[in-house]
């Protein structure tokens, strides 16, 4: 099939595909873009934008139950109607990616709708409303395919109106009953918003604690100020069987338990089809979870991949990074960056927050790596004595003792993900925990309880 010439072509304009198609094209290569989704991804139509509109609504819900504790007395009604318009009209534009588009073909760069294939090295099909067309790449391809939500195979969940996270953040009411099957971050942040407007709230979790990826500690306190809340946590267990009568979905648990509710949720991870991509024309597996890229995110000659399907982290902030490493390494920029992963930081967005970066105590120790942890609580210090109702968290600090540096931490509270930004600097920079210690940290801070947590360093 004739094929027209380009300099690049991105497969997927989520953040990092945007931003690399950008830069590229702004250097003066001629550029494709190309998606059959919405310009900017997941995460301004789906996930990071719409989500934290609903988190702010709820932070604000779960201030206004404190004041009779702190102020006198305040009553609320809730009302979703402003969340979903400002949702639909603020974060998304009703789910129109026209000012994205734009932004894009203004840096000079040209998009195409369609879902692109490699179908031969430094080639790309793209299957358009308008049939296919061929784009033969110069200098190569970056993947930015991003990720679809996982689906478990579950006896008649398929024929369900079930949703996904694509779903709920466009929902217009809440519903009065939902389960969520997913402990991760997603499902942790989507059911305290759902259970503080109103609905009763069940998370089902397979593993045997909420938020798998992080300290068990965060997990346990999630879970503690979950069941204060009202919503019900059962870890350990799976969903075995779903039905739907046309109102009401009915959950069977493999403990026999059913859970009969308005609507499911399901938050059990991602996935990516690298088989529907067509990796294997460069000779890369089809039948794995991602894409190895070395550290200029080369994944083979003249293919270069970013994002979620390099399996370093289903983040924006990933996605943007690596997009710059790929777009130095395809111009032949001198001196240019390559990537470092030791201090990725990722928050979850709940009240408390949960703020990680680098390894988690058994992930070090697994690495086989000298450990040792100092742990300070919020509630005992004294912005937590302060801050009274609402205090929970801890701030808990993962040494390397023979090289005395940190190689993680964590930190949970009213201000988790801020307070994590000075531990990312400590990780990512590798300043010595002696020096940490001789800081002067501002009095009463949250962030003071990094100085508590070094001082109880064992």
């Amino acid at each position: 099939m004739p094929g027209t010439e380009v300099d690049v072509v991105v497969i997927g304009m989520g953040p990092g595909g945007e931003d690399v198609g950008a830069r590229l094209a702004r250097a003066g290569l001629s550029v494709v873009g190309v998606d059959a989704r919405l310009v900017g991804g997941e995460c301004p139509y789906y996930a990071c934008v719409p989500t934290k509109m609903m988190i702010r609504a709820t932070d604000a819900l779960g201030e206004a139950a404190r004041v009779d504790t702190l102020a006198g007395s305040a009553s609320v009604r809730r009302d979703w109607a402003p969340v979903a318009t400002r949702i639909r009209e603020e974060a998304t534009d009703d789910w129109d990616d026209t000012v994205a588009v734009d932004r894009f073909t203004g840096t000079g760069g040209e998009f195409v709708r369609g879902s692109g294939r490699i179908t031969a090295p430094r080639e790309v099909t793209v299957s358009t409303a308008d049939g296919a067309r061929v784009f033969r790449a110069r200098r190569g391809i970056v993947l930015n395919t991003g990720t679809d939500p996982a689906v478990p195979a579950i006896d008649g969940l398929a024929e369900t109106p079930y949703w996904t996270n694509r779903d709920a953040v466009a929902v217009e009411e809440v519903p009065g009953s939902l389960v969520v099957l997913g402990g991760g971050p997603v499902g942790c942040e989507l059911a305290q918003v759902f259970a503080r407007f109103g609905a009763a709230v069940t998370i089902v979790q397979h593993a045997d604690r909420l938020l798998p990826g992080d300290e068990p500690e965060a997990g346990e306190l999630l879970a503690d100020t979950f069941e204060a809340e009202g919503i019900t946590v059962r870890t350990g267990m799976s969903a075995a069987r779903v039905r739907y009568d046309g109102g009401r979905f009915a959950v069977k648990l493999d403990n026999g338990e059913e859970l009969a509710v308005d609507r499911l949720l399901v938050a059990a991870g991602r996935r990516t089809d690298l088989a529907a991509l067509g990796v294997g024309a460069v000779g890369l597996p089809e039948d794995v979870r991602g894409v190895d890229t070395d550290e200029r995110m080369r994944a083979a000659d003249g293919l270069w991949a970013i994002g979620d399907i390099t399996g370093r982290g289903a983040f924006t902030h990933v996605s943007m990074y690596q997009a710059r490493i790929a777009a130095a390494d395809i111009l032949g920029e001198d001196g240019a960056e390559t990537a470092d992963y030791r201090a990725v930081p990722r928050v979850t967005f709940t009240d408390p927050e949960v703020g990680s970066v680098g390894l988690t105590e058994e992930a070090a120790r697994a690495k086989g790596i000298t450990v040792r942890t100092g742990l300070s609580e919020i509630p005992s210090s004294s912005r937590g004595f302060i801050h009274k109702v609402g205090n929970k968290g801890f701030v808990k600090l993962v040494e390397d003792a023979e090289r005395g540096v940190l190689v993680g931490a964590t930190s949970v509270g009213p201000t988790g993900g801020e307070v994590l930004g000075a531990l990312v600097v400590a990780v990512h920079a590798e300043v010595p925990t002696t020096t940490l210690r001789r800081m002067i940290y501002a009095y009463p801070t949250f962030h003071r309880a990094i100085e508590d947590a070094l001082n109880n360093l064992a």
